[in-house]
Order: C-alpha cells, then sequence, then structure tokens
C-alpha cells in the first residue's frame, strides 16, 4: 500500500481548494487549481486501451479548458506503458524519473541555527512560496496565476506549508498532506545560497514531528534528480520508481 501512495500521492492526497479528482476503473486524473497542472496515475487497463483512454483524458481536460496533462507511470502501472506512451507522440517531462520513498524511523536533529514550522500568516505563505519559485524556475505566468490563488489558500487548504527560517529568512519550504497513511510530501525546495547547509534536513525534520504528533509517524514521497540523494542520506527507503511523460495537444 505505501508503495502505492508514494507512487501516486495526488491520488491519496485531500483535495485542495479549487482542484478535483476524476476516479475511473482504469485511471485516476487529478486536476489542480488554476488551469495548468493535471496528472494522469494510478493506470489500471491494458495496453490494447491505450488509445481510448488517452483521447478520453483528453476529452474530460478539453472540456475544462485544459490542453497538456502529465502522465506518473508507477511500477505498478501496465507493463511497456511508458513506451507505449512515447511512440503516441507524448514526451519526458523536465524531470523525468523520480523514486518513490518512504521513512518509517526517525530522522536526524536539525542542525543549530534552523527554526522551522508551519507558516502561519499570509505574509509568511508568499515568501516561502518566493523560495519555491525561484528553485523551480516557474515562468512569471505560472507565479502570477498562483499568486492569485494564495489568499483561498490560506484560508481554505488542509494542506500544511512548511518552512525553514535562517538568519531570520525563510531559506526552504515545502508542503505535506495528511493521510491515514502517513504525510505525503511535495515540492520540497531550499534557495541555492542556503544549500548544504542543513535547510532540507530542518524541513524533513520539521514534517516527521508533525506526521508523529498527528499519529502516523511517517513520511511519503517522490525524489527527483536532485532531492533523491539528500533523501535518501536522511533514511527514505525506495519502494518503487515513477516516470513523468507530458502530453500537450489542441484545444
Amino acid at each position: 500500500m505505501l508503495r502505492e501512495v508514494a507512487e501516486y500521492p495526488n491520488s491519496f492526497a485531500p483535495l485542495a481548494p479549487g482542484s478535483e479528482r476524476l476516479e475511473t476503473p482504469r485511471y485516476t486524473l487529478c486536476l489542480g487549481a488554476g488551469s495548468t497542472w493535471n496528472t494522469v496515475q494510478r493506470q489500471r487497463f491494458a495496453l490494447e486501451e491505450l488509445d481510448e483512454v488517452i483521447e478520453e483524458v483528453r476529452a474530460a481536460l478539453r472540456e475544462r479548458g485544459r490542453t497538456q496533462t502529465q502522465w506518473e507511470v508507477g511500477t505498478s502501472a501496465p507493463p511497456g506503458l511508458v513506451d507505449a506512451l512515447l511512440g503516441r507522440g507524448l514526451r519526458p517531462d523536465k524531470d523525468p524519473y523520480a523514486v518513490a520513498l518512504v521513512l518509517t524511523h526517525e530522522p536526524p536533529a536539525m542542525r543549530p541555527g534552523f527554526t522551522a514550522r508551519c507558516v502561519e500568516t499570509l505574509e509568511e505563505l508568499e515568501a516561502a512560496c518566493e523560495v519555491q519559485w525561484e528553485a523551480f524556475s516557474a515562468s512569471p505566468e505560472e507565479v502570477a496565476e498562483a499568486r492569485s490563488l494564495l489568499p483561498t489558500l490560506f484560508r481554505e487548504s488542509t494542506t500544511l506549508r512548511h518552512a525553514v527560517w535562517l538568519d531570520g529568512r525563510i531559506v526552504s519550504t515545502g508542503t505535506a498532506s495528511p493521510t491515514s497513511h502517513g504525510l505525503l510530501l511535495y515540492g520540497g525546495a531550499t534557495l541555492p545560497d542556503a544549500r548544504g547547509r542543513g535547510a532540507y534536513r530542518a524541513l524533513i525534520r520539521a514534517r516527521w514531528d508533525d506526521a508523529a504528533a498527528l499519529g502516523t509517524p511517517t513520511l511519503i514521497t517522490q525524489g527527483g534528480s536532485m532531492s533523491r540523494p539528500i533523501l535518501e542520506r536522511l533514511g527514505f527507503e525506495r519502494v518503487g520508481e515513477v516516470h513523468m511523460l507530458l502530453d500537450e495537444f489542441a484545444g
């Protein structure tokens, strides 16, 4: 169960304001707030049905004014699905491979000088998001759309937004969704000038402490090319892998 949750976290997390999740017998389609982020997960169909599934997904997205989606293909997907999708014109996403990771024991303590906790004000939320936008090289359009959603997210979201402070400023951040399996971790990011000093370690520790306080002492995430090495050094164990592909199509 933990492998499936780690490979497809958006299929198990509580829905954020403005988000939608379409459950079908063959796949789960997750749609984020705004207009750009979507992902197809938990594929459960024979490869002979792929063309029909692609058109079904595209039709659902077109109805909502969207013309692209990510496909996240995990270890439990039908064998050969990645190659089949590539053969139909999908392309690897900008970070096309991740490892599904789980932490079930206490991580190291944060180093002196760091403070880490959930953000408590709209101003802290915006400052934390600025770190994330910079770390992930978000486009001006993506930043503008995300910024417009912040007041609603601050009022209504059940997602936890952790931040790490060093010398009075936020240098690392990430979100987490509480579930009965543990905390699902997303979007961990650290400013370039603060990397290698223990900020990400502090972020993981703060998330662990909250997971333990909620009675679910487990952290579940996907590690891409940047985060995977440090997550494994902090004790996360591999339970699966995920390939990310991008499908762009006409409206």
